[in-house]
């Protein structure tokens, strides 16, 4: 299982990393700071769940799964704090979260907090195509019907690539569970979704760098990136380069 952690204090974050690597079939794919940097993460990611504090500067963790939920319902959160006091974990349960697990972190508590979680996890994957396709009203699809709604969501990738592209959004356009429609997506292309949405933004910043005298943040904006510093750092990371560079190497 893939984990993103989040955790400002160098020292727990490396004692959490140390902790998981003992553990077979988990593993810390992504090790951020705050919350905010952690959902830089989730637009080009998406991990099988994710390890948070509660208190961080730029955004915390209770904010950060508060966002999650809303972007990506199907990834469980566990909150990890130094603070016993209710209303945290009151707070962390109405955004409802996996667990919460109280600092300095028990390791028998964390091993036995992740393998519930596999548990769980495994549970939904044998069960979603009948209890979750049954709950939208549908069946699973297969064959000819699967290949022909993945075409449909790129195409309204495609059309909509400045837009709003969350998860339950595209779910919604083609009347698929969010789960099922993640797993159908992979199936189908051998990549996650959240990666192609992040290609066909980055292809159409490319387009507009090369063709336009548009100026950066409007190119960030009609690719779909939230800001121009969001923009210019996917870019980097995928491309390379620069997007001021790209432009200048097209010419």
């Amino acid at each position: 299982m893939n984990i993103l952690l989040v955790e400002d204090e160098d020292i727990i974050r490396d004692g959490i990393v140390k902790l998981i690597e003992l553990m077979p079939d988990f593993k810390i794919v992504k090790q951020a700071k705050n919350g905010k940097e952690a959902l830089a993460y989730l637009r080009c990611e998406l991990p099988d769940c994710i390890i948070t504090d509660i208190r961080m500067q730029e955004m915390d963790g209770l904010t950060l799964a508060g966002r999650t939920k809303v972007l990506y319902p199907h990834i469980p959160v566990i909150i990890i704090s130094g603070f016993s006091d209710f209303k945290y974990a009151q707070q962390a349960l109405r955004h409802n979260v996996h667990d919460y697990l109280l600092k300095p972190i028990d390791r028998i508590a964390l091993i036995t907090c992740l393998q519930q979680m596999k548990a769980r996890l495994r549970r939904g994957e044998s069960s979603h195509t009948e209890k979750e396709q049954d709950a939208a009203g549908m069946t699973a699809v297969s064959g000819e019907k699967s290949s022909s709604m993945i075409r449909k969501v790129k195409e309204y990738i495609n059309e909509h690539i400045q837009d709003d592209l969350r998860l339950q959004v595209l779910a919604d356009h083609v009347h698929l569970n969010s789960t099922y429609l993640c797993q159908l997506f992979k199936n189908e292309t051998k990549m996650n979704l959240s990666e192609y949405i992040a290609e066909m933004r980055i292809g159409r910043s490319k387009y507009l760098l090369s063709t336009t005298q548009l100026k950066i943040y409007e190119i960030a904006r009609l690719s779909g990136f939230q800001s121009p510093k969001h923009f210019m750092l996917i870019f980097k990371q995928k491309v390379g380069k620069t997007a001021i560079t790209y432009r200048e190497e097209s010419d």
